[in-house]
C-alpha cells in the first residue's frame, strides 16, 4: 500500500497523453493498488494514473456510498455514448477545492481490461458516466478546467498557483 503524490492544476504533466498498458501484470496491479489507496485516502471517487504522473491508461473508480466497490478499467475505450447530455457539477483531486459545470453524454459503455486483465464492459449513467469520462479524459491529458470559459480557467490558474507558492512557504 502507498499513497501517492497526485499532480495539481496547472502542472504540465497532466497534459500527457497516456499510453496502453500492454500487459496486465505484477506492476499494473500494484500500480491500481496504489491508485485505490491514494483515491479512498485523498476522498475522491476517480483517479487516472496521469494524476499520479504514471502516464498509462489506468483508471480506478468508486461511486459507491460505502467506499466498497471499485471499479478498475485498463485501456478504456467509451464505444457508445449517449446523444443526450446532462450538465453537472465537477471537482477534480488535481483541481482541490474548485468545483463548476461541466456537460457530458448522459450514459456510455465502455470496453477495458478489470485488474486481472480480463475485458469487461460497463454500462454507466448519472455519477458514474460522469466519472468515467472525467477520468478518461485525464488519459487524453485534459483536465475538467478545459471545458470552462477561458477568463475561469485563468482565475483557477492563478488561485492554484498561489495556493501551491503558500504550501511551499
Amino acid at each position: 500500500m502507498a499513497i501517492l503524490p497526485i499532480l495539481c492544476y496547472p502542472d504540465p504533466r497532466l497534459h500527457t497523453v497516456a499510453q496502453p498498458v500492454n500487459a496486465v501484470d505484477e506492476r499494473v496491479r500494484t500500480l491500481v493498488q496504489d491508485m485505490l489507496d491514494t483515491m479512498y485516502d485523498a476522498h475522491g471517487i476517480g483517479l487516472a494514473a496521469t494524476q499520479v504522473d504514471v502516464h498509462q491508461r489506468v483508471i480506478v473508480i468508486d461511486v459507491s456510498e460505502e467506499r466498497n466497490r471499485p471499479l478498475v478499467l485498463i485501456n478504456p475505450e467509451i464505444v457508445w455514448a449517449s446523444a443526450e447530455m446532462r450538465v453537472g457539477d465537477e471537482g477534480c483531486l488535481s483541481v482541490p477545492g474548485i468545483y463548476d459545470g461541466v456537460e457530458r453524454a448522459a450514459q456510455v459503455r465502455v470496453r477495458a481490461l478489470d485488474a486481472q486483465g480480463e475485458p469487461q464492459t460497463i454500462e454507466a449513467e448519472e455519477i458514474l458516466a460522469v466519472c468515467i469520462q472525467h477520468e478518461m479524459d485525464h488519459l487524453l491529458g485534459k483536465v475538467f478546467v478545459e471545458y470552462l470559459s477561458p477568463l475561469k480557467r485563468s482565475r483557477i490558474r492563478s488561485k492554484m498557483l498561489k495556493r501551491q507558492r503558500e504550501e511551499r512557504a
